[in-house]
């Protein structure tokens, strides 16, 4: 078919289902005499009268009417099809690349992956665990994970998750051997399971508050891991007392596996944000990822 006889019956049909060439040219964003030459053209082209035109109306003629039903559903698919492709088109793609601390996988990004990435087929995530303080622009990374308290003023904040409580715990038979602590300066005289922090090279202080001040314990024991997961495992294990986001031991609390200490001394912390530049140009699946992980107070 050639693009002029396209033009003509779809521009027929038009006029057609609109009963008015002024509704249909207006569609079409063509004039009204403009369309009104193109059936014309079409009608002669033809040989038969496709409209029947009155000072009020246009309606199909008979033959008008037999056009329509042959031609009708094939324009519709066609439209169909169209919307679909650039459905296809507008959909978000590509490779989002995200550095964050090992519980992030845990406690923001695990349970909310699923739906966004079936949401996003054409979206690769990669989330890259380092517990230190990367430089995101060096190593090309999209953005970061951090605490709320710990990000760079010149970076772009946005916040993916509640806030966060810290918890210390030890297991059931970690505490036959051991009295449970009174308070933060008793962990010092425990087997503490510390972490290593990436970074500084140096092992974290625990941190705690109390009456509104924020001090640190630095403890001591025999293990020292650079994960916060490696450390629940062996305070589960018996090995020692752990200090671990309260959401990602909650499950063992609630089951007997490990107990609570101190907590009223255990502090909270802003939740994690998604940090980045805001003078680099994101593309459409970063940005769809930003705004999917959005930390909505309200869900």
């Amino acid at each position: 078919m050639r693009r002029d006889e396209f033009t003509e019956l779809r521009a027929f049909l038009e006029v057609a289902r609109e009963r008015s060439f002024t509704r249909a040219a207006a569609k079409l964003g063509v004039t009204r005499s403009a369309l009104s030459h193109t059936i014309r053209t079409l009608e002669e082209r033809l040989g038969v009268r496709l409209l029947a035109r009155t000072t009020r109306d246009v309606a199909p003629t008979a033959t008008g009417q037999r056009l329509v039903q042959s031609i009708e559903h094939h324009f519709e698919g066609i439209g169909a099809e169209i919307a679909a492709l650039k459905a296809l088109s507008d959909k978000p793609s590509g490779h989002v690349r995200i550095v964050c601390p090992d519980d992030a996988i845990e406690l923001i990004f695990r349970d909310r992956l699923k739906p966004f990435l079936r949401e996003y087929a054409d979206i690769q995530i990669e989330l890259i665990v380092d517990n230190g303080f990367t430089n995101i622009i060096e190593r090309q990374f999209d953005a970061g994970v951090r605490l709320g308290e710990a990000i760079a003023r010149d970076m772009v904040a946005v916040r993916i998750g509640p806030d966060v409580r810290y918890s210390v715990v030890g297991s059931p038979e970690y505490f036959e051997r051991y009295p449970v602590p009174e308070s933060p300066v008793g962990l010092t005289e425990h087997n503490c399971i510390n972490l290593r922090l990436p970074t500084s090279g140096g092992l974290y202080a625990w941190e705690f508050q109390e009456d509104g001040r924020e001090f640190s314990v630095r403890v001591d024991g025999q293990l020292v891991y650079s994960n916060i997961g490696a450390a629940i495992d062996a305070a589960l294990d018996g090995l020692g007392l752990a200090y671990a986001p309260t959401d990602l031991i909650r499950r063992y609390v609630e089951t007997g596996m490990l107990t609570e200490t101190i907590k009223d001394w255990c502090p909270v912390f802003p939740g994690y944000h998604l940090y980045y530049p805001s003078r680099r140009n994101h593309s459409r699946a970063f940005s769809a990822f930003v705004d999917a992980f959005r930390y909505r107070s309200d869900k």
